[in-house]
């Protein structure tokens, strides 16, 4: 009895030797649910292999540990189960799974006054195609740069008003889940970058309103909406805590607040998760 005592002891010691060994974004990263991460052990090795999802490109980063892992992204409309990636390994390419849990995100009701942002004329449709096309573009790029910093500093500093995932009603009708986070704070707070990046889009949108899009490389990329000012110009390098644009209530907004969007290898993400902690 005293030997099984023993041995029991031995391996749970073992194990969670094993957990601690992880590297820090491992185990701060790895949430694999539907609008999250699932952070994937890709192991030691001389240099960093390509890793795709879903047809993207997905990042692959050098843990704290020294091994190599893939950040991937996961879309809300993933369901639960199994999900592969494929990586071109020194051995070859092979398929890594890794299993997708349940998560349930609450609904949200609300009432716009400017009809046209419910139910939106012809001509107001084929301008926001032009303008989802042009941000599905921005969302999809790769760049190879290493982001300066995975865990990102929140853009602005104030009440979250409505959280990543809400099944949303305009005016009682459904709507895409909310896929940002909303920051109430008032008009004229300044916006600023998370991290180092490329200024990838600076427009007046007919939903978002005036946006930027910040291109932070290897396809992780965030979205600023419903600005009253913008401070960047597209292509512009800026740098993390350099002011990008102030807060305001454009486009479809009831009122002053920042929505902020997170996307890794072109699916929209929980920023909640990436934000650091103080």
């Amino acid at each position: 009895m005293l030997f099984q005592r023993f041995v029991a002891v031995f391996l749970l010691m073992v194990l969670s030797g094993v957990s601690q060994a992880q590297g820090y974004i491992a185990r701060t990263l790895n949430h694999p649910f539907p609008g999250g991460v699932a952070v994937l052990d890709l192991g030691l090795l001389p240099q960093p292999p390509a890793v795709t999802y879903k047809s993207h490109p997905v990042m692959v980063i050098k843990d704290s540990d020294a091994r190599y892992i893939a950040l991937v992204g996961i879309g809300l409309d993933v369901k639960p189960g199994k999900q592969t990636v494929e990586a071109d390994l020194p051995q070859g390419r092979k398929a890594i799974a890794f299993n997708v849990g349940a998560r349930e995100y609450k609904s949200q009701h609300i009432t716009l006054k400017n009809k046209k942002h419910v139910s939106p004329d012809p001509e107001q449709l084929a301008r926001f195609e032009r303008e989802y096309n042009a941000q599905m573009a921005a969302y999809a790029q790769f760049r190879p740069d290493t982001p300066s910093n995975i865990l990102l500093d929140p853009p602005v500093q104030g009440r979250l008003s409505s959280p990543f995932g809400l099944r949303r009603f305009f005016n009682g009708e459904e709507r895409n889940p909310h896929s940002g986070l909303d920051f109430a704070v008032p008009t004229g707070t300044p916006v600023k970058a998370p991290a180092d990046g490329v200024v990838t889009i600076v427009d007046d949108y007919f939903f978002n309103g005036k946006t930027v899009f910040i291109d932070h490389g290897q396809g992780l990329v965030t979205m600023y909406c419903h600005l009253s000012a913008q401070n960047v110009t597209v292509g512009q390098q800026v740098k993390r805590g350099q002011v990008i644009g102030k807060v305001g209530a454009t486009g479809r907004a009831t009122g002053p607040h920042l929505h902020w969007n997170v996307s890794l290898n072109n699916q929209r993400v929980d920023p909640a998760l990436f934000m650091a902690k103080k």
